[in-house]
Formats: structure tokens, C-alpha cells, sequence
């Protein structure tokens, strides 16, 4: 069987999106689907080389919860069929993991200096990538081109829980975190 691994519709510099033919692909949308599927792959890449088993659990659930914010996220609003992917009740859950991973670190009293250990560098690559999600995903909402926010609040959330996760790693790896004072 002869399978056919692209279509080549692309080559034009254009995308679909759900309710509407064809748009731009650097337009706010697809940049947004696009910077969150990014970070997707860096907590994929984070997972299958954490330390922490309940750190490779919540990031696989959270991937999970990504790929749902890539289908709202490409849906028009106007368009909708169904109720939105990825639920309220997700944000909830984040606050709740935040906190019980919390409760197993301590919080820094200074900056962080990211690189003190493998798995809490990547995690922190991948947090910075969420927060630039963030800000594209900020702007259609405040554009109101999003049913709801979401999205918007779930990447704010998702952003600190990586920030303990990577205190998370950097225990499991045997390092406590380089801080860096604001006086040094």
C-alpha cells in the first residue's frame, strides 16, 4: 500500500482552519496552535527522560489536555458545533497538582537560574514556550476571535505548575536550584 505522508495544500503559505477555508499561516490562529503544539513536543521530549514518575504522569495528562486546546483553539467561534475540547474543570485540576507538587519543594527565595539539572532545564525550556503560547493566545481572546478563556487561563496555570515541576527534577536529580539574588 502506497501511503501518501503529505499533500502539499500548504505550499501556498496557507492553512485551514475549522469554519473557515484557508488563512494565512503566520496569522494569530495558526501561530497560536502552532506555538502550543511546540510546546507539546518539549514536554514530550521532558517526559520521556523525567525522573519523577508522577512528573511523567501529569505531563503526559497535560499533552493530552494541549492537543484539546489545538482543536478550540482552530475552531471560529461563529462555526462551533460542539461544546469546547478542553474543559473549565481542567483548571482546577492544574491548582491542584500545582499544590500537592508544591508541598515537595520549597519555594525559591530568588531567581531561578535555570540548568542545575537535565530534567528541570527542559522543563524550564518548556515553560517559556507555554508562556509565549500564552501571549498569542492572549490576543484572540482579547480580540474575542475564542469562545471562551479557557485556554488562556490553563496556559497561566500550566506555566507555574511547570516552574514546580522543575524544582521537581532538579530534586530528583540529586540538585537543589541555583538562585540568583537580585543584589549579586
Amino acid at each position: 500500500m502506497d501511503t501518501k505522508w503529505y499533500t502539499g495544500v500548504g505550499d501556498d503559505g496557507y492553512t485551514g482552519v475549522l469554519g473557515r477555508e484557508r488563512v494565512p499561516k503566520y496569522a494569530d490562529r495558526p501561530a497560536a496552535c502552532g506555538t502550543v503544539d511546540e510546546a507539546s513536543a518539549l514536554l514530550g521530549l521532558a517526559r520521556v527522560q523525567a525522573h519523577d514518575k508522577q512528573v511523567r504522569q501529569l505531563l503526559l495528562a497535560i499533552q493530552r489536555d494541549l492537543h484539546k486546546m489545538m482543536a478550540d483553539l482552530a475552531t471560529l467561534p461563529e462555526t462551533a458545533t460542539r461544546p469546547a475540547w478542553l474543559s473549565a474543570d481542567r483548571l482546577t485540576w492544574l491548582e491542584q497538582k500545582t499544590d500537592a507538587l508544591g508541598k515537595r519543594v520549597e519555594m525559591p527565595r530568588a531567581f531561578i537560574v535555570p540548568g542545575d539539572s537535565l530534567g528541570g532545564a527542559r522543563l524550564e525550556v518548556a515553560r517559556t514556550v507555554v508562556r509565549r503560547a500564552e501571549r498569542l493566545v492572549a490576543r484572540l481572546t482579547h480580540n474575542g476571535e475564542l469562545r471562551d478563556d479557557t485556554p488562556l487561563k490553563y496556559l497561566n496555570r500550566l506555566s507555574s505548575l511547570l516552574f514546580v515541576m522543575a524544582r521537581v527534577e532538579d530534586r530528583a536529580e540529586g540538585v537543589e536550584a541555583f538562585t540568583l539574588a537580585v543584589e549579586d
